[in-house]
């Protein structure tokens, strides 16, 4: 794995003189009347790459800034409001600093504290290397041969597969594994015979515990638990994971403001802060965000005030269940038996339109549909295939107006992109056999959410004429006179400058998926299917198994990978015919490249990859962080930070407090073009459904994270 060394090569895209002026030169450490600055000395002088973080609780919600030392140990905390602050250092190597109070406009010099040995100093450590730590089940052990043999489920036919459904699949796709709060087993929840035993029940606990057994089940309960169980033996026996590198080079130019936002009992899943096509719309302006299940309103931070607060978000028909059932099997050792989880609207994914509207993937009514979705109806989707069933539908909030509206869909939503096209198209994913979208200009101007949607199945043109035709189902084997359906369910989606839309499909091997819409998708769209290669053993090439994807302005797939890569997809290298009777998936090895995201692989894995398992991967097509046009970015949800694929190295963007970051989405937005550094950044929220295993437990509340990148460390 390569990390970016380079120090000052910055591609912004307003000019270098813009820079110039909104930054000091490199060698002046002195700050403005609004920042901190000062010097971090250890008892072996300057300390180069460690965090020196500002908190304040003065602000109508608790804010942070944090920045890192350069080369000299020198630090510039810039453009902080008016408050009282504590501030403090902590770095690899390092325990904690005294916190010590100040108020912008000061010198402050600080003095970094030696840890006492290296599981003091592995406190600090991003959970991934704790995670590096565990044992995962060797190749010798697949297939499973299930509860009366080796333990493992006999659906799990090779160790890739299990590590896709414990990492993408199940448990970090949710939250962390060795944070705080996992790779230790919590007191309040009860002694124990065994270690088995506590993790059998830390993972019915709560409103998620269903789900969470479910997922161990899939991959053989005793199998599973007896490997945590280890993991945590030997952390509690004492050991401890190797040492990551202090931030070098691009690294110690990040900017990180941190925001309070939501409340204890809720997390947020994704950010928005401006429209993906243009994000220059809403500059300055608030950011909102979603809570998925577990609450039904949208947070809203407007950072120029530092204050939250909250969209009320309603259901169109009352009788509309919760998301998260009220029972469980046993109670949370953080909130006992009562049930935090209560949300109806579900809402997962927001994106903002050139108006600024916010548009929402969210729950309005029961999971049953109208009838003009189902056989019968009119409507030209149903006519083309009827849908009997969606769970999250869609919903958009006027700032305007204040008004939000319900859009009831035939198809199931999850994320959502606009396309650039006359109509304002939104594109969906969570439809399951079907992609779905919604002519945004037509229900702005009609209100009617019948006519304004549609839905298509995915067909390959295995016919390779070029054009959609009569096609086999899925179960049917190909017919090179006839097209063929798959089921290839959505569940990122991206629509392309070039009009196509592509998505990633969860699974393994896993595929990406280009859909070519055509004059009248209901009838016209054929899609491409490209899975992640695979040897003749069934054994991955290199990576596999997606989660969620962005796509340049090039039309090149970008996405996050189970097996701790980020891959890279390119259709212009495939060698052999993009449609036809052979086009069924592994048909273009050579378009894939893969990146191994940069942490130590797990224990037991002798394959490439890492421990890293990215949530999403988001493509800057404005250059909003600063590094030039169409840089891939990945969630690093282990690595606790942004993972910016620059020029062939990796930048690590770690959030070093509250220890536990974790994020499934960002975006970016462009203030003022012509204000360098400081009119740019990366938004972000923390994103675990478990606030309560980061830094500072029960009582934790998600919050909204700004990146900002500075020609220099001092640059104020």
């Amino acid at each position: 794995m390569k990390r970016s060394s380079k120090s000052h090569r910055l591609g912004f895209l307003s000019s270098l003189s813009a820079l110039v002026v909104a930054s000091t030169a490199c060698g002046d450490s002195g700050g403005g009347g609004d920042d901190l600055s000062g010097t971090v000395t250890g008892p072996g002088g300057p300390e180069a790459g460690v965090w020196v973080i500002a908190e304040t609780t003065d602000l109508p919600t608790r804010f942070a800034r944090i920045v890192v030392t350069d080369d000299e140990g020198r630090y510039v905390v810039p453009d902080l409001p008016e408050a009282g602050y504590q501030v403090w250092v902590r770095g690899y190597g390092l325990v904690d600093s005294p916190k010590t109070d100040a108020r912008p406009g000061a010198a402050l010099d600080l003095t970094a504290v030696p840890a006492p040995d290296a599981l003091a100093a592995a406190h600090y450590y991003p959970a991934g290397y704790w995670l590096s730590l565990i044992e995962v089940p060797g190749h010798e052990e697949f297939p499973g041969t299930g509860p009366d043999g080796n333990g493992i489920s006999p659906d799990v036919v090779t160790q890739a597969d299990w590590l896709r459904r414990m990492k993408s699949g199940t448990c970090t796709a949710c939250h962390q594994l060795g944070s705080l709060g996992t790779r230790q087993i919590p007191d309040a929840l009860g002694h124990f015979e065994s270690s088995v035993a506590a993790w059998e029940r830390r993972i019915i606990s709560g409103q998620a515990g269903q789900q969470m057994m479910t997922g161990v089940a899939q991959l053989g309960a005793r199998r599973a638990l007896g490997m945590f169980a280890d993991w945590t033996d030997r952390i509690e026996a004492g050991a401890v994971p190797p040492a990551p590198s202090r931030p070098e080079g691009i690294e110690r130019n990040v900017v990180i403001s941190l925001w309070d936002w939501a409340d204890p009992t809720a997390y947020l899943h994704d950010v928005v802060s401006t429209d993906r096509r243009d994000p220059t719309v809403n500059a300055y302006g608030p950011v909102y965000g979603a809570l998925e299940l577990s609450a039904d309103y949208t947070p809203v931070l407007d950072p120029r005030t530092h204050t939250a607060s909250q969209i009320p978000l309603t259901v169109r028909d009352p009788a509309t269940p919760t998301a998260s059932p009220a029972t469980m099997a046993a109670p949370s050792p953080y909130f006992g038996d009562v049930p935090i989880w209560d949300g109806k609207t579900n809402v997962h994914n927001p994106m903002i339109d050139a108006e600024g509207r916010v548009w929402l993937t969210a729950t309005v009514r029961d999971r049953a549909n109208p009838a003009f979705c189902r056989e019968g109806s009119d409507h030209p989707s149903a006519k083309s295939f009827p849908v009997e069933n969606a769970g999250r539908h869609l919903g958009m909030y006027d700032p305007r107006t204040g008004a939000y509206t319900h859009i009831s869909t035939c198809f199931g939503t999850h994320h959502l992109m606009f396309a650039q096209d006359a109509d304002n198209t939104l594109w969906t994913s969570g439809g399951g056999q079907v992609v779905g979208w919604l002519n945004t200009r037509k229900f702005l101007e009609t209100g009617d959410e019948e006519a304004s949607q549609g839905w298509t199945p995915l067909v390959l043109d295995t016919n390779g004429n070029g054009v959609r035709d009569e096609y086999v189902e899925p179960n049917q084997t190909v017919d090179a006179t006839k097209d063929k359906r798959i089921v290839a369910g959505f569940y990122s989606v991206a629509a392309a400058p070039d009009g196509s839309v592509w998505a990633s499909s969860l699974g393994y091997p896993g595929a990406v998926v280009r859909l070519n819409p055509g004059a009248d998708p209901t009838e016209t769209a054929l899609a491409e299917y490209y899975e992640l290669p695979l040897g003749p053993n069934g054994e991955p090439i290199e990576g596999f198994s997606p989660r969620g994807m962005d796509v340049d302005r090039n039309g090149v797939a970008w996405v996050a990978l189970a097996s701790g890569h980020l891959g890279r997809f390119d259709r212009t290298r495939c060698t052999r015919p993009l449609n036809g009777p052979e086009a069924t998936g592994q048909h273009c090895p050579e378009g894939w490249t893969f990146h191994a995201e940069p942490l130590p692989q797990l224990g037991g894995v002798d394959t490439p990859g890492s421990a890293e398992a990215s949530y999403y991967t988001w493509v800057d097509w404005y250059g909003a962080l600063g590094l030039g046009e169409n840089v891939p970015i990945n969630t690093g949800n282990a690595s606790e930070g942004l993972l910016v694929w620059n020029d062939g190295e990796w930048v690590v963007l770690r959030v070093p407090y509250p220890l536990g970051f974790y994020t499934k989405w960002m975006d970016g937005r462009i203030d003022d073009p012509d204000a360098g550094w400081k009119g740019r950044g990366l938004w972000s929220t923390i994103s675990t459904r478990a606030p309560f295993h980061m830094e500072g437990g029960e009582g934790n509340t998600s919050m909204v994270v700004k990146f900002q990148l500075r020609p220099d460390p001092l640059a104020n």
